[in-house]
């Protein structure tokens, strides 16, 4: 049995994602609730509109999804949004309780909110949102559409197109620019095919090709097939635009784009042998001045996939940036966090969630060429309130309509490439197809725990018959709600990505702790810029206690397996997990993992009943605005 690789599990542990367009809601939704008058006008305060959506994570159709009742701030983040939830979440937002705001916004009483207003989501609807925007704003000439990362993964269409389902809708959406993060985990190649089929701008400051790929043929061979996409600039290595100039309503607006920092840490770099990422501030702050002494511009704006606490940092650091559109962090936040830059002027950092739940809208006022005002709104996309948009309806159920073939990649092993089992089926066949009934609300959105992580951590132990088991604490996957069918569509949101092999191996009880111990020290370093952005590591059939204010090396005790021995430092234990960052395990994919458990394990009445869910004891959080009640044990 092999010994799992310390520096793989790190990568992966760190991360930090129905038949027809119009929304199949739950048997129990209490539908026709009245949408407060004028909820979706906004009229423009101002002459230049920027609509901002981002890590959509494949997501077409609508969905539920259950915002944290766990996002812990530490150092400067403290208190401060994203890291404020359920009532100081409302006060602090300006938001009423009981309102589709508080629905769209927080977990308060999620569950009979989602029976009253619905899904949310949904590339019809939010089409329809957009295109009202659009008119309010005095037409499309007056806006701008961008998007933040984290479109094209996510679902099973996704994973079977290869992303480009979501690029011929993004199209269809009207998107303008985008910037990238799981985007990269499609081979180099499906990547610059992707950017040629997108109609608007791919854009990245801090992707570059490596010195080596320069000077070789193979690379330079592949750009000149696709246009010479993938080689924006040869001399300065930038493998994309690093920013573009979008004249809009006489106004010249700059957007610089940041791909995920981190992607060669936290994703295969198999999958983009030829490229580097990273922060790259110092060249942001020498681009930025750039582009306002030579482009001129009326305003500057970040599009950014850093992490809302990155960007925070960010926007303080770098000189002549007025607004950060950010993502990755998939943090719903209604106002912007205003934040002084070194030379004392002001940058607004907003977040605009996920999975299409929210479009971020913000109005420049500029008159003779100078940045007079700013306003920014956000507005929950509650599905039903919107009517479907007919060509991006009709598009999603003609896709849905493919039939799966032996030319499906599902895996990075070739003797997985596709399941046969699927094979002739069209896709809306196989993700339809129901599971079982959750006995509980499933979800996944938090620092620890969710009831979904759970599922998957029983599936893989079940398969393997495994000890311990690992799940990274990654933000994507949607929310099922108590009493509905778990369909294999709810399945594929947990896990379809292009490296979902799962394994099993061995670990010393001290390399346990050790890389548990790393994994919650790139959630709670204190420096944004060393965080990941994702959630700590799920674990399965354990228990352990967590301090997040200590320090690396000090945060965890008391770590205990399901029958309560102890976990000893010399002691083997059999683990098993998936999505491994530097070598392809043996084992089937997820999502069939989790589905031959669900299928196993559900009762004679058709519900899955999970006996235990593995919430960690928190200590020293009681006083933390970014916690409450919280399921397990905390002091």
């Amino acid at each position: 049995m092999a010994k799992i690789d310390r520096r793989d599990f790190l990568k992966v542990m760190g991360l930090g994602a129905a038949a027809t367009a119009v929304p199949i809601l739950s048997g129990k939704a209490l539908s026709g609730t009245k949408m407060p008058e004028g909820f979706y006008d906004l009229p423009m305060k101002g002459n230049v509109r920027l609509l901002h959506i981002t890590d959509v994570h494949g997501q077409l159709q609508p969905v539920y999804f259950r915002e944290p009742n766990v996002n812990l701030g530490v150092g400067e983040a403290l208190g401060r949004p994203p890291h404020i939830v359920g009532e100081r979440f409302l006060k602090d937002m300006d938001v009423k309780a009981a309102t589709p705001e508080s629905y769209a916004y927080t977990y308060l009483d999620f569950d009979a909110a989602a029976l009253k207003y619905g899904r949310t989501g949904g590339f019809a609807h939010v089409k329809t949102l957009l295109d009202n925007l659009r008119e309010q704003a005095g037409g499309r000439e007056n806006t701008l559409t961008i998007d933040g990362g984290d479109l094209w993964q996510g679902s099973g269409t996704a994973l079977w197109t290869r992303g480009v389902d979501m690029v011929e809708a993004s199209n269809i959406l009207g998107l303008d620019v985008m910037v990238g993060h799981w985007e990269f985990t499609y081979r180099e190649a499906e990547v610059l095919s992707n950017v040629a089929l997108f109609k608007g701008d791919f854009i990245g400051q801090n992707v570059r090709v490596k010195e080596s790929s320069l000077f070789g043929d193979e690379y330079l061979a592949m750009v000149e097939k696709y246009d010479g996409r993938g080689l924006f600039d040869e001399d300065s290595g930038h493998a994309f635009q690093p920013y573009v100039i979008k004249e809009i309503n006489g106004a010249r607006i700059a957007i610089v784009g940041q791909a995920f920092p981190r992607t060669a840490n936290a994703n295969p770099p198999e999958f983009f042998p030829d490229w580097s990422f990273g922060l790259r501030e110092d060249d942001m702050i020498e681009l930025v001045n750039i582009i306002r002494e030579t482009e001129k511009p009326d305003a500057v704006v970040l599009l950014s996939h850093n992490g809302m606490d990155v960007d925070i940092k960010m926007a303080q650091q770098v000189p002549g940036l007025n607004a950060v559109f950010g993502g990755h962090t998939h943090d719903g936040v209604p106002k912007p966090v205003k934040v002084k830059n070194v030379e004392g002027h002001e940058c607004w950092v907003t977040n605009a969630g996920s999975n299409g739940k929210y479009v971020g809208v913000m109005d420049f006022d500029i008159q003779d060429g100078e940045l007079k005002g700013m306003d920014y709104r956000q507005l929950p996309v509650i599905t039903e309130w919107l009517p479907a948009d007919k060509e991006m309806a009709a598009y999603i159920t003609q896709m849905r309509q493919t039939k799966y073939d032996e030319k499906i990649i599902e895996s990075r092993a070739p003797d997985r490439f596709y399941n046969k089992a699927r094979v002739g089926k069209t896709f809306d066949e196989i993700l339809s197809e129901k599971l079982a009934i959750a006995d509980r609300l499933l979800y996944r959105r938090g620092n620890f725990m969710g009831t979904w992580d759970q599922i998957l951590c029983n599936a893989l132990r079940h398969h393997y018959d495994a000890d311990i088991s690992l799940s990274a604490g990654v933000r994507w996957g949607t929310t099922t709600l108590k009493g509905d069918w778990i369909t294999m569509e709810d399945v594929m949101t947990q896990c379809a990505m292009t490296y979902g092999e799962t394994y099993v191996s061995e670990m010393t009880g001290a390399e346990i702790v050790n890389m548990l111990e790393a994994v919650a020290d790139n959630l709670f370093d204190p420096d944004p810029y060393l965080q990941s952005g994702g959630d700590m590591v799920r674990v399965g059939g354990l228990d352990y206690t967590i301090d997040p204010s200590k320090l690396l090396g000090h945060r965890l005790t008391n770590i205990r397996l399901d029958n309560g021995h102890v976990v000893e430092a010399g002691t083997t234990y059999t683990v098993a997990g998936w999505a491994t960052v530097n070598r392809i395990p043996d084992g089937p994919l997820m999502w069939d993992v989790v589905r031959e458990y669900i299928l196993a394990k559900k009762g004679p009445d058709n519900v899955l009943v999970l006996p235990k869910i593995n919430y960690p004891e928190l200590i020293n959080v009681k006083s933390n605005p970014g916690i409450a009640d919280y399921a397990g044990t905390w002091t």
